[in-house]
């Protein structure tokens, strides 16, 4: 039972440290000079680390703007994705009405669709809409999660005990008064999981961005790399720089709902 449980540790072990090979080569890719970066045979560590990169960032990139408009955008699509998500899922959960099984299959077949295939028939809509060009055109699609409500959902049928809602409609509370003072705070954990879930997706969000903004000044940062590809050559030492910047939040986020994120998932029925 010993060696197997070692055994185990190692594989996850060395499973990690592959995970970890492609982030740490960008990093240390980061302080090569670019003649480096192309060179043959390549080089793990830097020959001679420069800071070069990172100090000319802001001179050809401004990389304040469009870093604030990442967070901006992605700390948006979160809240209202995972505020919807949680309001969804107590509904299919907890109430009983007319149609709800089949309600809950669209959800869970809404997941199985590639997101791709949506692009063109909601690049039109948003082009009927006149919005192209505008923040709403990239919050709009994200406000409703079919993943975030399945989440919620399957976390909130054992999570939330009945008796503490029948106890509270007793004494007169309304249903948003329940979901807002008790609901919420019991699904914390779970909040947490599926906002480290959906920061991270809307983040690194490229594809989406790239088709209905035109405007420079209100690129994400994920767009705004791609500004690093010339017509003939690739600034790849600024380009790793700034990517290694734009790693930053992610980290954060998840070091920092690590706990409740690992409790939620646990709880959640996901396996």
């Amino acid at each position: 039972m010993k060696s197997k449980r070692i055994l185990v540790y190692v594989l996850l072990f060395i499973g990690g440290i592959t995970m970890l090979i492609p982030f740490i080569w960008l990093m240390l890719s980061s302080f090569k000079s670019n003649s480096e970066i192309i060179g043959y045979p390549p080089t793990f560590f830097p020959e001679k680390f420069t800071f070069m990169h990172y100090l000319n960032i802001n001179e050809k990139f401004n990389v304040g703007r469009f870093f604030a408009n990442s967070i901006y955008l992605s700390t948006v699509k979160t809240v209202i994705a995972v505020y919807t998500s949680l309001l969804c899922g107590y509904v299919l959960a907890k109430f009983q009405f007319k149609g709800k099984k089949i309600l809950f299959g669209i959800v869970l077949f809404s997941m199985m669709i590639p997101y791709i295939i949506t692009v063109i028939p909601l690049y039109d809509m948003i082009t009927s809409f006149g919005w192209k060009d505008k923040y709403i055109a990239i919050i709009a699609p994200t406000m409703l999660s079919s993943f975030g409500i399945f989440m919620m959902r399957q976390y909130i049928v054992n999570g939330v005990p009945d008796e503490l809602l029948e106890a509270a409609r007793m004494d007169g509370a309304g249903e948003f008064r329940i979901f807002h003072t008790m609901v919420i705070p019991l699904c914390i954990n779970m909040i947490s999981a599926l906002s480290i879930f959906l920061f991270l997706w809307n983040w690194e969000d490229f594809l989406w961005p790239y088709l209905v903004l035109n405007s420079q000044e209100k690129f994400p940062l994920a767009v705004a790399l791609n500004m690093f590809s010339g017509k003939n050559t690739t600034n790849f030492g600024g380009l790793f720089a700034t990517s290694a910047v734009t790693i930053i939040p992610v980290v954060a986020v998840y070091f920092f709902f690590q706990k409740r994120f690992i409790e939620g998932i646990s709880m959640s029925g996901i396996k």
